[in-house]
Formats: C-alpha cells, sequence, structure tokens
C-alpha cells in the first residue's frame, strides 16, 4: 500500500493537471472572451418586436422597457410586456407599447414560454425580428439593438449575449462569475458560432428572425424546456439556423437583486439537474468530474508526494489564470480567481439540491410555481 500511494496521488495530479491544459489549449479559447458584440450599424431599416414575459415584476419592468423605447436604431420597435398573472399591477407599471393578459398555462406547457407565446400571438405588427428579453433586463446602451441587427446580418438566425449579472456584494463577485465561466465551458462561444459545438443561447437578451421562429415550429417547439434559451438556440440550429453568442461591449445589464447567498444558490439549482437531462448517472459524472478539476489542485498539495504536490500547485495556478479574464470582466477583485476550488463546492451543492428538489417535485421555483417535476 505505501508503494502505491504516491502512485495514486501522481495519477489524480496529471489527470487534474491535463483537464487545466485541455480546457486552456482545446475548448475553443471560452476563457478569453473573445466573441463580443460592439457597436456597429444595420445595413438596413429592420421592424423589431421585442417580447417580455413578466410574473409580478413592477419593481423592474418599468426600467426594462424604458431602456428599449430609448433605443436608437433605423427601423421600427414595438415592446410587447406578457403579463403572467401578476397580482402587482405589473402591466400598467410597464408603460408598453402592448400589454397583453397571459390566461392559464396549460399543463405542458412551462410558464415562462406560455408567457412568450402569448405576447408572439398577440402582436399583428409581421416584424422581421423579434427580441425576446426578460423584465429584469436593463438595456443601457441605446445603441444595443441596432449591434445585435448588424450581427444578425452577419448571417446569424439568432443573436444572443449574456448580459452583464449583478456582480456588488462580497457573495456575488465570489459567485457570479462564475456562472458565466462555467457557462461559456460548457458552451464555448466560438463553437456555438461556428457550428463545432453544441448550440447554446443566453435567454435574458436573444434576437430571432421571425422566418425561423416560424421555421421551427414556434415557441410551442420548445413548451416543456426549463432551459428555453439553449433548447431554443438547438432548435435553430436542427433546421440549418446559425447561431451567435456572446458578450457585449455595449451596457446591458440584470437589475434584479439576488437576495444573498441563499438566491444565487436557488438561481443555479433552479435549472441544474435539467441541465443534466434528470439523470442521477451524469450527477454523479459531474459530481466526479468537478471534483477532479476543481477541489482536486488543492487538495494535492497534502499529498506525501512531492511530483503531486507540483501537479495540483499547476493546475490550481492554470484555474486562476483561465479564471481571472472572467473576474476582470465582473471587476470582482482579482483574489477571487483563486478561489475556484470553494465557489465550484458551491456550485456542487446547489446542482445536488436541484436533483433533491426535482425528485421530491419542488424543482424548477419561480415566483410561486415548480416548474421541473418527476
Amino acid at each position: 500500500m505505501k508503494t502505491m500511494a504516491p502512485t495514486a496521488w501522481r495519477i489524480c495530479g496529471f489527470l487534474t493537471t491535463g483537464i487545466w491544459l485541455y480546457l486552456a489549449l482545446f475548448r475553443g479559447n471560452f476563457w478569453k472572451l473573445r466573441e463580443r458584440l460592439s457597436l456597429s450599424r444595420p445595413a438596413s431599416d429592420h421592424k423589431v418586436t421585442a417580447v417580455i414575459p413578466a410574473r409580478d415584476e413592477r419593481d423592474l419592468i418599468g426600467r426594462a422597457v424604458a431602456s428599449l423605447h430609448a433605443q436608437h436604431f433605423p427601423g421600427r420597435l414595438r415592446v410587447v410586456v406578457a403579463d403572467d398573472e401578476s397580482s402587482d399591477g405589473t402591466g400598467a407599471a410597464s408603460k408598453a407599447d402592448l400589454v397583453v393578459r397571459v390566461s392559464p398555462r396549460p399543463p405542458e406547457w412551462k410558464g415562462k414560454l406560455w408567457a412568450v407565446a402569448s405576447g408572439l400571438h398577440a402582436d399583428d405588427s409581421n416584424p422581421e425580428f423579434y427580441l425576446l428579453t426578460d423584465a429584469d433586463i436593463e438595456h443601457v446602451s441605446p445603441d444595443l439593438l441596432q449591434s445585435l441587427l448588424a450581427q444578425a446580418e452577419r448571417g446569424f438566425d439568432l443573436v444572443s449575449v449574456m448580459v452583464q449579472l449583478r456582480c456588488e456584494s462580497v457573495g456575488e463577485q465570489l459567485l457570479i462569475p462564475a456562472f458565466v465561466f462555467f457557462f461559456f465551458q460548457l458552451y464555448p462561444p466560438q463553437w456555438v458560432w461556428s457550428g463545432q459545438g453544441s448550440a447554446a443561447a443566453a435567454g435574458g437578451c436573444m434576437l430571432i428572425r421571425r422566418e425561423t421562429l416560424t421555421r421551427i415550429g414556434g415557441i410551442a417547439s420548445i413548451r416543456n424546456a426549463l432551459i428555453d434559451d439553449c433548447s431554443l438556440a438547438a432548435r435553430v440550429r436542427s433546421c440549418g439556423g446559425r447561431v451567435w453568442l456572446g458578450i457585449s461591449e455595449l451596457p446591458i445589464r440584470s437589475i434584479r437583486p439576488y437576495g444573498g447567498l441563499t438566491g444565487i444558490r436557488g438561481m443555479i439549482s433552479r435549472s441544474a439537474f435539467a441541465q443534466l437531462r434528470h439523470s442521477t448517472l451524469l450527477l454523479i459524472g459531474t459530481v466526479v468530474a468537478m471534483s477532479l478539476t476543481y477541489l482536486a489542485p488543492p487538495l494535492l498539495l497534502f499529498a506525501p508526494d512531492q511530483t503531486a504536490k507540483i501537479l495540483g500547485g499547476t493546475a490550481w495556478l492554470l484555474s486562476a489564470i483561465l479564471y481571472a479574464p472572467t473576474v476582470r470582466l465582473y471587476r470582482a477583485p482579482l483574489w477571487t480567481a483563486a478561489c475556484l476550488p470553494l465557489i465550484a463546492i458551491f456550485y456542487l451543492i446547489a446542482t445536488i439540491e436541484s436533483a433533491v428538489n426535482y425528485w421530491t417535485g419542488r424543482g424548477g421555483q419561480w415566483k410561486g410555481r415548480a416548474q421541473d417535476q418527476p
């Protein structure tokens, strides 16, 4: 046993270091954050309808709608708010061009998607593009929409950007940049637009061609999807469409407060097990993979073998280097880049909680609805 122990430690060290070398060199350079929406102007005028599903969003919806009305671009924009059985006067507070009172949701639909579909159905303006966004998204830059349209003119059927998530408290600075880092690790934007990897989108801001949405069967084609943004992107790709995903150099942000660590954990656990296709085997594999990738490096520093210690320190350093650009993007303290092992534990706990919630019929909790149940 004494002769085997150093070998086991070294194997673990080589594995975790190999994982980080793969992520650094062969994962589409996701960590460099190169895919960015920059200021540009469309070549022609376009008609756009923005659809915002909203449920009890009185405190936020006004800012979201006002930011859309302030957009400058050569074309016409109509803002539709789908009021999803709100009890706080969301519709009246929105000041949208059209407020649709959403009827009770059919059992085979997710709540948000039924609201989006209701908003689309009520709009009779026949736009060329739909902008699907959320009630907590403030399009700060007045040039954002025209830049999205210019990107679509480059041959893309679906264009989406990861909005700047709220990152103010210490807890948010620790945990929120990691959410973006993990998402782009799963879906490297370079692979998304080139068609090499899985299709993906960021649901806070998605511009889609109306003809493309019609071709895939409308929102009804993903009516039961909890992770609706990536499901929509996959449908577009499956029908021959092109998808672009990235971040934006033009300010666009979420203005929703998380409510501390509990709120952030809830955001993760709401859909984590659905991301794993409700598979217990994939859940176990995720726990093993994340432990080897994120937890092993610092643990190897306590190994009885010097080689294993060096490998663990190398892997930990690589993880911090790769994470640093995302930390800088969110203006979080640079020391948080070294905290990925601790952050990974938090995300693992939330993922396991997501599975437990699903098994007990409490999955996908949002505004009083359990939307992810067996």
